[in-house]
């Protein structure tokens, strides 16, 4: 009986051991679903706005090529554009 009771209060201690380990665990799920998206968000994959500024660019590019818009405005336009980068 008395090593039942050692064994059982021996085990006690790994609940808190347990606890900080769920929560190690939870720290490391996030942290890798937090790189995963910023990571993608770098690549290019996931646009939240950045590169909006050279897809413009292109267009307008095509726009003058195609002759749909004279010198004057290809040249104010590409001026406003490259002012917001």
């Amino acid at each position: 009986m008395y090593a039942l009771l050692l064994w059982t209060y021996d085990w006690r201690g790994f609940w808190i051991f347990g606890g900080f380990m769920m929560l190690l665990f939870c720290g490391v799920v996030l942290f890798l679903i937090i790189g995963s998206v910023r990571m993608l968000a770098r690549s290019g994959r996931v646009c939240y706005g950045h590169g909006q500024s050279s897809h413009a660019l292109d267009i307008l590019n095509e726009r003058y090529a195609k002759g749909e818009i004279a010198k004057e405005e290809y040249e104010s336009k590409k001026k406003d554009i490259l002012a917001i980068q």
